[in-house]
């Protein structure tokens, strides 16, 4: 007997599709998802839409619809590769239809691969969908819980609690001894600051009130207390400087530590991790989260471990003086207590959120004051001005809404502690009507509860910075915790000389969820000289970030001399690869430095012979003060031909076995390039050479030229060995020559219009 399935849960699609898709549906066919995609299959931008029934799938083009029934042995399957999406549906090895999307949709046309299986599924063995298809998260593709991914959220959104403060004792441990001997210095000195108010009792009873009921004042006595008075103060004050010297000693030097493991940490975490953060945010949690630690361990701890030996000690006097009446002064207590548990939290996140909503002013600065040519140079002030006015005022709403908190809470505590004072004068006055207590009992114990409130009060004001403190130790611990993604191998591998033989097996490797390489196999023998060419997005600069190992294949492996490349220490590996950049970068600082930044012990000789080599020596000679002549930030005041050859000077200096050559001349003019052009052919001989070059002609010294394709090799050979097979290189290099052709044709035109309109 057949149970006839319940009908699946309908759901609603776009609006606009409405009158193309309801004329094709059939009665009680239910729509269970649907997925709108933007490109057509000559990859223009277009608006289709997939929809998946109780029944069959359905395609809606250009008022046309395509029908796809379910039945065995049809399959959906995605790819991506250079920010396209495709969706094919297969019946066996047939292919029946072919989608494309842009990448903004890969998320959601995941998604909709799994539903389409969860239906055909139930549709061919009759068990109904228990449950929909996960919503995926769109960074990491978890599915997601509640609309919320676990992996993100719990690394990124926690919350920050106080016992991250407590994290901070491995920064702190190489200190203990000083920090011990401050807690000492500050006991001692709490005892001592109790010391007055105690000896204000004899001072009244046995000197003040015996002389106003007539007896004479004994001087001995009174000398004795005062002498006491001032001793205490004397000790308490020296006592104090000490340990605040100590402990802030300790505190700065907390805050450097914690600075410099975080920077080293943060420099030898992989480039995934930086292509993710904003310059800014990571200036801010470096600095200013590192400094607002620092003062809370140099200020605000110290004043709040004094507060709680103030108030136990207080309390113990105060309890031996009189139990009852120092019951009376822990009545608010309970209800500071109570506030403060409700308005940590909030102040918690509050200013964890403060910290983020500051890192985007921040941002903003780091963004455009490098950037600052390019904004004047497309008078872009007044839009850089407003992204900074809206980033602060929303720096300036969010600290209003903790200001309203805090501006309620601390008032709050003071009425409270003032409340409890009146009850201990009411109380104290009572019991001196009833000869319970002295005159002089209740002085002091006066003095000793306005120290006890005042301390309370000022432990109640530590809320704020506290919570302050761990939001910012959550945003460096989030730096230390994070694990690079190109780790130092666990038995590493060392390799005194290496000869540059460099072996591809099956690489592959995604950007999230993009495939970029996919299971290339390539082999460059020691010495040889390497052109990769291909279309932008061909997967060119992947493949030489993957030889850096600034990024670690997803799957395959790479080696060098037969070792993988995962098995050689990091820094070690990287030493023996020069690399020169299509935009060089230089560091502010003299050309020498620049020079010999990958070798700072180098000689000025060495340096000399580099720049000779690199062809930049004349140039150097030319400038006011030579190798001496500082460069300002990112190379401001020099050419990019300059830049250039500095940056080849630099990758001569180190003698590499290995160069990564990456659109070294694509950004210069003709003139420049040949001069480039020499210096690289200093730089080249002997040294296995991997060259990413825009202009094809400028390979025709490549001992093998390797074409790319949606990251998958399709030719390899020399320039005339692949012009004659007429393949993928020999149409880019066609491409290309038609490109020069026609910009002489119009530079021809031009020179001719020109003599025209001169004559």
């Amino acid at each position: 007997m057949n149970i006839p399935l319940p009908p699946p849960l309908a759901i609603s699609f776009p609006d606009a599709w409405h009158d193309s898709v309801l004329p094709h549906l059939s009665d009680n066919e239910a729509i269970v998802a649907w997925l709108e995609i933007n490109l057509d299959a000559r990859l223009n931008f277009s608006q289709e839409l997939l929809l998946i029934s109780d029944r069959r799938l359905l395609c809606f083009s250009g008022g046309q619809a395509q029908v796809f029934p379910f039945h065995a042995g049809l399959t959906m399957d995605c790819h991506d590769h250079g920010g396209i999406g495709r969706i094919e549906l297969f019946e066996g090895e047939v292919r029946l239809a072919c989608w494309f999307y842009t990448l903004a949709h890969n998320v959601q046309a995941m998604r909709f691969i799994k539903q389409f299986e969860q239906q055909l599924s139930c549709h061919l063995t009759g068990i109904a969908v228990t449950e929909a298809a996960p919503e995926l998260c769109p960074d990491c593709l978890t599915p997601m819980e509640l609309s919320v991914c676990p992996q993100c959220n719990s690394t990124i959104n926690a919350p920050p609690r106080i016992w991250t403060l407590l994290r901070l004792w491995r920064f702190a441990k190489s200190y203990q001894w000083q920090l011990i001997s401050g807690f000492l210095l500050m006991l001692a000195s709490t005892a001592a600051t109790l010391v007055p108010p105690y000896l204000t009792m004899p001072l009244m009873d046995k000197v003040l009130i015996p002389y106003q009921n007539g007896q004479p004042i004994d001087f001995v006595v009174v000398s004795w207390l005062l002498s006491g008075l001032l001793g205490s103060a004397l000790l308490a004050w020296s006592l104090g400087w000490a340990k605040t010297y100590i402990l802030a000693l300790v505190s700065e030097r907390i805050g450097a530590d914690l600075r410099t493991i975080t920077y080293e940490h943060l420099l030898r975490l992989s480039l995934e991790y930086f292509g993710g953060k904003r310059t800014g945010d990571l200036m801010s949690r470096i600095g200013s989260e590192s400094d607002r630690i620092c003062v809370f361990l140099s200020l605000h701890l110290l004043d709040f471990a004094t507060d709680v030996l103030m108030i136990l000690m207080t309390a113990a006097i105060l309890f031996s003086i009189n139990p009852y009446l120092a019951l009376v002064t822990l009545v608010p207590l309970p209800f500071i207590a109570w506030m403060i548990h409700n308005v940590r939290d909030r102040l918690r996140t509050g200013f964890e959120k403060i910290d983020r909503v500051w890192s985007e002013v921040s941002n903003v600065l780091a963004d455009t004051i490098p950037g600052i040519r390019v904004v004047k140079a497309f008078a872009q002030e007044g839009r850089e001005a407003e992204r900074f006015r809206v980033a602060n005022h929303h720096n300036l709403q969010v600290n209003d809404r903790i200001n309203k908190i805090w501006s309620l809470f601390t008032p709050s505590v003071s009425f409270l502690t003032e409340i409890g004072l009146l009850v201990v004068w009411a109380f104290g006055i009572w019991q001196v009507s009833n000869n319970q207590i002295t005159v002089g009992v209740l002085t002091a114990f006066l003095a000793y509860i306005s120290r006890f409130y005042a301390r309370l009060d000022s432990m109640s004001r530590i809320v704020s910075v506290t919570q302050k403190a761990a939001a910012g130790a959550k945003r460096i611990f989030d730096i230390l915790d994070h694990v690079s993604s190109v780790p130092e191998p666990v038995n590493p591998v060392h390799l005194n000389k290496i000869e540059g033989r460099i072996e591809l097996k099956d690489a592959g490797f995604r950007y999230g969820n993009r495939a970029v390489i996919k299971g290339l196999n390539l082999t460059i023998k020691p010495g040889e000289m390497i052109g990769l060419v291909g279309h932008s997005g061909s997967g060119k600069s992947t493949l030489v970030n993957l030889m850096c190992r600034f990024y670690d294949v997803s799957e395959g492996a790479i080696s060098i001399d037969g070792v993988n490349i995962r098995s050689l220490p990091v820094s070690e590996y990287r030493r023996h690869i020069g690399l020169v950049l299509q935009d060089p970068f230089l560091f502010f600082g003299s050309i020498a430095e620049n020079i010999a930044y990958g070798k700072p012990d180098a000689s000025r000789a060495d340096i000399v012979a580099a720049a000779h080599a690199a062809h930049a020596h004349e140039f150097i000679l030319r400038l006011p003060h030579g190798y001496d002549s500082l460069v300002g930030e990112r190379g401001h005041g020099l050419s990019g031909g300059e830049r250039q050859r500095i940056s080849i000077a630099r990758a001569l200096l180190i003698d590499p076995r290995i160069l990564i050559l990456d659109e070294a001349t694509a950004s210069v003019d003709t003139e420049t390039e040949k001069e480039i052009q020499k210096a690289l052919d200093n730089l080249v001989h002997g040294r296995t050479t991997i060259a990413i070059a825009h202009r094809l002609s400028t390979l025709h010294k490549a001992d093998r030229l390797v074409v790319l394709d949606k990251g998958e090799i399709v030719e390899i050979g020399s320039h005339d060995e692949l012009m004659a097979s007429e393949g993928a290189y020999y149409r880019l290099y066609q491409a290309q020559a038609r490109n020069v052709d026609s910009e002489l044709d119009d530079l021809t035109s031009r020179v001719a219009v020109d003599r025209k309109v001169s004559a």
